[in-house]
């Protein structure tokens, strides 16, 4: 009587990852999402178009002059629901932006509302513009 182990095989390309792996990361996209950035004298305040994100799906990293927004969306199921095969998933934001600096990247505020993303980061006071006042002599 001989016994049998029960051993997993993944086939592997060449880069080391399995096609499953492969085939999961083809199926999940990541998208660039969609940005509107306006400046004035005080800050910057960058918009995100984020559909289908939930705030604890939302991840955003400050470090080294860099702000990354990662993201994943979220296809609601209903409870009553189980699913037994998937072959779209929802999109994964990411961008990445460089921050100058000019701006205070301790004191940003985020704001989700809507699938929108909305960070105010404001301008150091030593780069705000200022009047200089001229004295007569």
């Amino acid at each position: 009587m001989s016994e049998y182990t029960n051993t997993q095989i993944a086939e592997r390309g060449s880069d080391g990852v399995t096609r499953q792996q492969a085939n999961e990361a083809a199926r999940r996209q990541t998208l660039t999402p969609a940005v509107d950035i306006i400046e004035d004298l005080h800050k910057v305040t960058l918009w995100a178009d984020l559909p289908g994100v939930a705030k604890d799906k939302l991840e955003v990293k400050v470090h080294d002059g860099s702000l990354t927004i990662e993201a994943e969306s979220v296809v609601p199921v209903p409870a009553n629901l189980q699913l037994a095969h998937v072959e779209v998933r929802a999109p994964y934001f990411s961008r990445t932006f460089t921050v100058s600096e000019d701006f205070d990247t301790s004191k940003v505020e985020a704001l989700l509302k809507n699938g929108v993303l909305t960070l105010t980061i404001p301008r150091r006071e030593e780069a705000k513009p200022r009047r200089i006042e001229i004295a007569t002599g």
